[in-house]
C-alpha cells in the first residue's frame, strides 16, 4: 500500500539489500509511534466489511487508516473478517467521537451508533474515496442514525433494492459457507474410505464410513437453517434469527398443516424455500416492530425475549406449512423425472457437470485476473477445494453479484462435461464424493476429462462475456 517503500523493494539489488531496507523501514516506523503522543481519544471511527471478510475488508481499513494521517484525524478501525470481528469499537469510543463511517457490504452491529452521525457506503468507497468519508465526517455532512428506525441503515445511504436483497443474501451465504464445505468434505471421505463393493449401503457399510458420514451429514444439515436465520438476521438484526432458524428448518423437513412431524413427506422446499423463508422471517419482525411500536416502554424488555420470537415463530409456521406443500409437489416431480432416468451413468453427469461450476469460476478468477477484484480472486480459490468435493455452492456468491454473466456459463458448462460424461460411458454408483470418489469410477480418465473440458468451456464464456473491472 506505500508505493514509495514498495518501489525501494523493486529497485533492491540483492537479498541483503530487500532484507535491510525492510528493517530500515520497521525502524523508522517503531521511531514514529515512540514519538508520537498517546492518542486519548478518535475523532472518527470506522467498521469495515465485505462478504467474504478477506481482502477488502483489511484493505479499506488501510486506506481508511492512511487518509487519517494524512488529514491529522485520529481514526480507530473495526475489522469485520473470516475470522470475526477485530479492534473492536467500545461504548467509551463510540460515545466520543464526531461520528462513523461503515464501509460495509454486509449488515454490521448498528443498533450501539444510535444517535450518532452515520455515513454508511460501500466498502470500496472506503479503499478508493478515504479522505472524502473522513472529510465528510468532520464537517458534520453524516445523517444521525437511529437504531429504531424501521428502515434501517438502508434508508440513511439511499441503499437500492437490489444492493440490499444482496446484502442480505450475501450474510446467509457467508455464514452457511462453512458447514457446506465442512459436511460436504466429510461425506466425500466416507465415500473414499468404504468399500466399495457395498452397493445400496456405500459410503456407511463400514464403521469408518459411517462415522464420516454422520458427522458429515450432522454438518451439512445445518446449511438450511444457517442461512435461513442469517439472512432474518441481517434484515431484522437479532430478532430475526430466532424466526429465520425456524423458516430453515420447516423447508428442510417439509412440514404441514396435515403433517406437521412431516413423517409422510417425500419431498422439502430445500435450498429455495429455506432462501424464501429467511426473507420472510426478516419482514416478519419488521412488521412486528411496527406494530408494538407504541407499547409502553416499561415493556420494552418483553418484546425481544417474548413477543418477537414466539409472534414471529407462528407467522413463520403458518406461511411455511402452506407453501410447503406447493413446494413439495415440485420437489416431487423433479425427483421422479430424475429417477425415471435410472442409470449410473446419468449419475455421473450430473456430479460432474455439478462440479463445473466451482472449477469454472476458480479458473477464470485464476487466469483472467483483470475481470475480477481482489476480493473475488481470493475467494475464487476456495472453489478449487470446493469443487474436487462435489461442492457446487461456492459459485453462490459470485452468481448472487452478476446472474446475467455468471449463470449462463455454468449452465453451458456443466452440460458439456454432464453430456461427455454419458457420452464415454463413465459410471458412479455414488451420487455423492467428488473426486474423493475416482475409484468407483468406470473409465475415470475420460471422465475427468469432460469435467476438465466444461470447465475450461464455462471459464472462458464467462471470462469472455465478463467485463474488466
Amino acid at each position: 500500500m506505500d508505493e514509495g517503500f514498495r518501489q525501494d523493494l523493486l529497485n533492491a539489488k540483492t537479498p541483503e539489500e530487500f532484507l535491510s531496507k525492510i528493517d530500515k523501514k520497521e525502524a523508522e516506523k517503531d521511531a514514529a509511534e515512540a514519538a508520537e503522543p498517546a492518542v486519548t481519544g478518535y475523532k472518527v471511527l470506522a467498521d469495515t466489511a465485505c462478504p467474504t471478510g478477506i481482502a477488502h475488508t483489511f484493505m479499506a481499513v488501510e486506506n481508511l487508516t492512511k487518509a487519517d494521517e494524512k488529514l491529522g484525524v485520529p481514526l480507530k478501525a473495526e475489522t469485520n473478517g473470516s475470522e470475526g470481528v477485530g479492534n473492536a469499537l467500545t461504548a467509551e469510543e463510540i460515545a466520543a467521537c464526531d461520528g462513523i463511517i461503515v464501509a460495509a457490504d454486509k449488515n454490521v452491529e448498528m443498533a450501539r451508533f444510535d444517535g450518532k452521525p452515520v455515513l454508511t457506503v460501500p466498502v470500496t468507497e472506503g479503499i478508493r474515496h478515504p479522505e472524502e468519508l473522513i472529510t465528510k465526517i468532520e464537517n458534520g455532512e453524516a445523517p444521525i442514525y437511529h437504531a429504531s428506525s424501521d428502515a434501517k441503515e438502508a434508508s440513511a445511504s439511499g441503499e437500492s433494492t437490489g444492493s440490499s436483497f444482496y446484502k442480505h443474501l450475501m450474510n446467509g451465504v457467508s455464514h452457511m459457507s462453512p458447514f457446506v464445505v465442512a459436511g460436504g468434505i466429510m461425506i466425500s471421505i466416507s465415500f473414499l474410505v468404504d468399500d466399495k463393493s457395498a452397493g445400496a449401503k456405500f459410503g456407511s457399510s463400514t464403521p469408518l464410513a459411517a462415522w464420516f458420514n454422520n458427522m458429515g451429514n450432522v454438518s451439512f444439515g445445518m446449511m438450511l437453517p444457517i442461512l435461513s436465520g442469517f439472512i432474518a438476521m441481517s434484515i431484522a438484526d437479532r430478532p430475526g434469527l430466532a424466526v429465520g432458524f425456524a423458516g430453515g428448518l420447516l423447508a428442510k423437513s417439509g412440514a404441514t398443516f396435515l403433517d406437521p412431524s412431516a413423517a409422510k413427506v417425500a419431498a422439502t422446499p430445500g435450498f429455495l424455500g429455506a432462501l424464501l423463508y429467511g426473507f420472510v422471517a426478516g419482514y416478519i419482525i419488521l412488521l412486528l416492530k411496527k406494530l408494538f411500536k407504541g407499547l409502553p416502554k416499561s415493556l420494552e424488555g418483553v418484546k425481544p425475549i417474548l413477543l418477537y420470537p414466539l409472534l414471529g415463530v407462528f407467522c413463520m409456521a403458518v406461511f411455511a406449512s402452506a407453501i410447503n406443500p406447493l413446494m413439495s409437489i415440485i420437489n416431487q416431480a423433479l425427483t421422479n423425472f430424475l429417477s425415471g432416468l435410472g442409470n449410473y451413468g446419468i449419475i455421473l453427469g450430473v456430479v460432474a457437470g455439478g462440479m463445473v461450476p466451482p472449477l469454472a469460476i476458480a479458473l477464470s478468477t485464476t487466469f483472467f485476473k483483470n475481470k475480477w477484484s481482489e476480493d473475488e480472486r481470493n475467494a475464487g480459490l476456495v472453489n478449487y477445494i470446493m469443487r474436487l468435493s462435489f461442492i457446487s455452492e461456492g459459485a453462490i456468491p459470485f452468481a448472487a453479484n452478476d446472474l446475467i454473466h455468471v449463470i449462463p456459463s455454468c449452465v453451458i458448462g456443466s452440460a458439456v462435461a454432464g453430456g461427455l460424461s454419458v457420452a464415454f460411458n463413465c459410471q458412479l454408483r455414488a451420487s455423492h464424493g467428488g473426486v474423493f470418489v475416482i475409484a468407483t469410477v468406470s473409465n475415470w480418465p475420460l471422465y475427468l476429462l469432460a469435467i476438465a473440458a466444461g470447465s475450461v468451456v464455462g471459464c472462458l464464456i464467462l471470462s469472455t462475456l465478463k467485463k474488466a473491472t
